[in-house]
């Protein structure tokens, strides 16, 4: 089932936290990031094994797409049979609103105060 989710898509889905800070403690805080991030990414995948095996009795599972304008994902329930799109969560149409918003907000405004 995390086949499903992670191949399906265009781009791979990343589980791990990103690190934006400059760890000066050494390896051992690092070993324990790594270790932290690994029990993360391993619960998400218990979720999404069972999340999966819920909707195995409606012929439909999850999948996990990329949104370019925004970098970040959404969920999309498919059909087993068809491949089709039954719902999206969020909505792509208000993602693309956002993203066009965000896009226009520079125009409006020139500062965050």
């Amino acid at each position: 089932m995390i086949e499903k989710l992670s191949s399906s898509s265009g781009a791979a889905m990343d589980l791990s936290k990103n690190k934006n800070s400059f760890n000066l403690k050494g390896n051992s805080d690092n070993q324990q990031d790594q270790f932290m991030q690994q029990q993360e990414k391993e619960k998400a995948e218990k979720i999404m094994n069972s999340m999966n095996d819920f909707l195995k009795a409606s012929n439909t599972h999850l999948k996990f797409e990329f949104h370019e304008g925004l970098q970040e994902y959404y969920v999309a329930v498919v059909d087993d049979i068809t491949n089709e799109v039954v719902k999206e969560i969020p909505p792509k149409k208000f993602l693309d609103m956002y993203a066009a918003m965000t896009k226009c907000l520079g125009l409006l405004i020139d500062r965050k105060v």
